[in-house]
């Protein structure tokens, strides 16, 4: 995920990193080739002279950002979900540690720190999965080497990390290190990582139906590829700079509704993952007094 600063007006217009213009930069020089040639034509085909009205434009124009509104719409609705979800799980992850630390009495310092960093490896765990990503070689430096073979070829690792903090949890307590009211506690605290576990995967098993997608995509395409015959005989030879602006807006914003679509992945206007991750890490190590290095904070921009 690109975080960027804001900056004057200026620098705006020109900024590369996290715009999706180098993704549409293709179609755009297409479109905008294809309007010159109308153009130098006047608008015939084989001597066929193309007749379209440009009100037709501005109907099917304001019907087609009516629904993008709406794809717009679905779309924002997954990202923020996912984004709360995360948020959540930062608020868990903290509350659970504290508990942990607070009123689990009897265990070691170490043992404690144990259970701290396996807290960690369900965050960058459910990371991985939403990712596609194995990541097992990387959760080593927070789980047993026993525990890193028991999670080799398994599919939903995050829900097995929640075993091995119910398995310490469950030993704990016959231990009489946790009475029964902690731990009815600490097992809700359970229930709501993997509440948050099942979200994630909600939203990423459940893509927007595809018929929206290809219907929106379509008509994007057909709308900006037919648009030149309409303005050629009205603005002349400002018809193709008129097309390019607004087959930039119509197709920019279809990118933007198909990336943040999916806010798991990793292009650069997804959810920052990697970031969360860390932040989550580095606060709850903090207060199991684990040694760390130090959290960098974003400069200029940053690129999750």
């Amino acid at each position: 995920m690109i975080v960027r600063q804001r900056t004057n007006w200026l620098r705006m217009l020109f900024i590369w990193k996290g715009s999706v213009l180098k993704k549409i930069v293709v179609q755009l020089v297409t479109i905008t080739l294809f309007s010159l040639a109308i153009y130098f034509l006047k608008g015939k085909i084989f001597d066929y002279k193309v007749h379209l009205n440009p009100t037709i434009f501005t109907l099917i124009g304001l019907a087609l950002a009516i629904f993008m509104g709406f794809c717009n719409t679905a779309s924002y609705d997954r990202f923020w979900e996912g984004r709360k979800l995360w948020g959540l799980l930062v608020i868990e992850t903290r509350s659970l540690t504290r508990q942990i630390l607070s009123f689990v009495d009897g265990s070691s310092k170490e043992e404690k720190q144990q259970i701290v960093k396996m807290i960690s490896a369900f965050c960058w765990s459910l990371n991985y999965q939403l990712r596609d990503k194995s990541g097992t070689e990387h959760l080593s430096r927070f789980l047993s080497q026993e525990q890193v073979e028991k999670l080799e070829g398994k599919k939903f690792i995050p829900s097995i990390i929640l075993g091995f903090i119910a398995d310490w949890i469950k030993d704990q307590n016959r231990k009489g290190n946790i009475d029964t009211i902690i731990l009815a506690q600490l097992d809700h605290q359970l229930n709501q990582f993997s509440s948050i576990s099942g979200g994630c995967e909600r939203i990423y098993n459940t893509p927007l139906p595809f018929a929206y997608s290809i219907l929106l995509h379509r008509t994007v395409y057909l709308y900006c590829f037919w648009l030149p015959f309409g303005l050629v005989d009205s603005l002349d030879w400002m018809m193709p700079l008129i097309v390019l602006l607004i087959s930039y807006t119509f197709i920019a914003l279809d990118a933007i509704i198909q990336e943040i679509a999916e806010p798991f992945g990793e292009e650069d206007n997804d959810l920052a993952l990697n970031s969360i991750c860390r932040t989550i890490e580095f606060s709850i190590f903090e207060q199991a007094e684990i040694p760390q290095g130090e959290l960098k904070k974003p400069d200029s921009y940053f690129v999750d």
